[in-house]
C-alpha cells in the first residue's frame, strides 16, 4: 500500500532578486510502503521527499491536466531548481512554466536530498538502485500519490534527461510532451563511464572508507571524486574568460572544493554515480511517441557532440526534435541544462505544439 504522509511545508524558499514574483517552493513527502528494487532487496517503507509549486488544475473529467514533473542530476535535489537562472526565468508571471498556469512537482530521486538514501543509517546496506528503480519511484509519486494520470510536461537536466526517456518509453501516455536536457540515450560507456568509475574508485580507495562503515568522512576520497565532478561539469571557454590568470584559478578552486564538500556523503556519492550502470533507452526509442524536444549543448564535456548519437538516434523519434545549442561565452558546458534562457524559446514551441 503506497500513501502519501504528512504535508510539512513549514518554509517558503524565496528566490533571491525576485522576491516580488517568488514561487512558494512548498516541501511534501510520499511514503511508499514495501517497495521492491530491480536488484531484489526491497525496503519496508520508501520515502520520496518533493517540491511542488502552483496548484493543480482539474480538467472537466475531474482530471488533473497542467502537472509538468522536473527531474535533477545526479547529487542534487528538487530544490536545486530554486536557482535564479532557473525559476527566475520560468517560474515568474507570464513566464513558460508560470506557476498560476502549471503545477510543477520536482522529486528528491532515491539517495537524494531529502529522501531515502545510504546515510539514513544503512549505509553501503542500503539497497543497490539503478535508474530503473528512481523512475519507478518518480511514477508511484505523480499516479498513486499525487494522482495524476497524465502529465502536461517531464523535463530533466542531466540524471533527469535521462530518466524523461526512460518514462517517453515506459509508459508512452503518461505525458503529453518530453523536453530531456543535457544526455544521450545510450548506454552511458567511454570517457562518460570511465570518469564516472575513477570517482568512485577515489572513494573506495580510501582506507578512511572503511568499507562504508566510516566514522568520519573519507576525506581524500571524496576530494578526488569532487574533483572528478567539477572537470566533468566545466567548459573551456565561459572558465578561462572568467578564470584568465592561475591565480584567479587558484582563488576559484579554493572557494569551490569545500563548499562542495560541505554536508556531502561519500555513500550516498557513491551509489548515485553508480545508479547509470543499467541505463540503456537506445533499443527502444521508437516507443516514444510524446512530442520531445531534446536539447544538448556543444561545450558539454559528459555529452560531446562529436561522438555523433544525436545524429543516429534523433530520427528514430516520432515526434522529436534535437537541438544543440553551440558553445558561446553564454553557456555553461553540461550546466547549461539550468541556465534556462538559452533553451527556453525551444520549451515554449513544445508546449505549443503539444497542446
Amino acid at each position: 500500500m503506497r500513501w502519501i504522509s504528512a504535508l510539512a511545508a513549514a518554509l517558503v524558499v524565496t528566490l533571491a532578486g525576485a522576491a516580488e514574483a517568488a514561487p512558494e517552493f512548498q516541501p511534501h513527502e510520499f511514503l511508499i510502503k514495501d517497495f521492491h528494487f530491480r536488484s531484489g532487496e526491497n525496503l519496508a517503507e520508501l520515502k520520496i521527499h518533493y517540491w511542488t509549486v502552483g496548484t493543480p488544475h482539474r480538467d472537466a473529467h475531474g482530471q488533473i491536466d497542467n502537472a509538468v514533473l522536473i527531474l535533477h542530476g545526479t547529487g542534487g535535489t528538487g530544490r536545486q531548481f530554486t536557482a535564479p537562472q532557473f525559476a527566475d526565468v520560468l517560474m515568474v508571471p507570464g513566464g513558460v512554466l508560470d506557476p498560476a498556469k502549471y503545477f510543477l512537482i520536482m522529486p528528491d530521486d532515491i539517495g537524494h536530498g531529502g529522501s531515502s538514501k545510504p546515510s539514513d543509517g544503512l549505509r553501503m546496506r542500503f539497497p543497490k538502485y539503478d535508474y530503473g528503480d528512481m523512475v519507478e519511484a518518480e511514477h508511484a509519486l505523480v499516479t498513486e500519490g499525487l494522482g495524476v494520470n497524465r502529465l502536461r510536461l517531464v523535463m530533466g537536466t542531466s540524471m533527469g534527461c535521462m530518466h524523461s526517456f526512460m518514462w517517453g518509453e515506459a509508459w508512452p501516455e503518461a505525458a503529453r510532451a518530453l523536453m530531456p536536457l543535457a544526455c544521450l540515450p545510450i548506454e552511458i560507456a567511454g570517457r562518460n563511464r570511465l570518469w564516472r568509475q575513477m570517482a568512485m574508485d577515489s572513494i573506495t580507495a580510501d582506507p578512511a572508507w572503511a568499507g562504508g562503515d566510516y566514522s568520519q568522512e573519507p576525506a581524500q576520497g571524496l576530494r578526488g571524486a569532487e574533483n572528478l565532478l567539477i572537470i566533468a561539469g566545466a567548459t573551456p571557454l565561459p572558465l578561462q574568460l572568467e578564470l584568465p590568470t592561475g591565480e584567479k584559478v587558484k582563488a576559484w578552486y579554493e572557494a569551490q572544493l569545500p563548499a562542495r564538500l560541505n554536508g556531502l556523503d561519500a555513500n550516498d556519492l557513491l551509489y548515485a554515480i553508480a545508479a547509470s550502470r543499467t541505463y540503456d533507452p537506445s533499443k527502444d526509442l521508437e516507443k516514444i511517441t510524446a512530442p520531445i524536444t531534446w536539447v544538448n549543448s556543444a561545450d558539454d564535456f559528459i555529452n560531446p557532440p562529436e561522438l555523433g548519437v544525436a545524429e543516429k538516434m534523433a530520427p528514430r523519434l516520432t515526434n522529436g526534435r534535437f537541438v544543440l545549442i553551440p558553445t558561446s561565452p553564454k553557456t555553461h558546458g553540461h550546466g547549461t541544462h539550468t541556465w534556462a534562457a538559452l533553451w527556453q524559446d525551444e520549451l515554449a514551441a513544445l508546449l505549443k505544439r503539444s497542446e
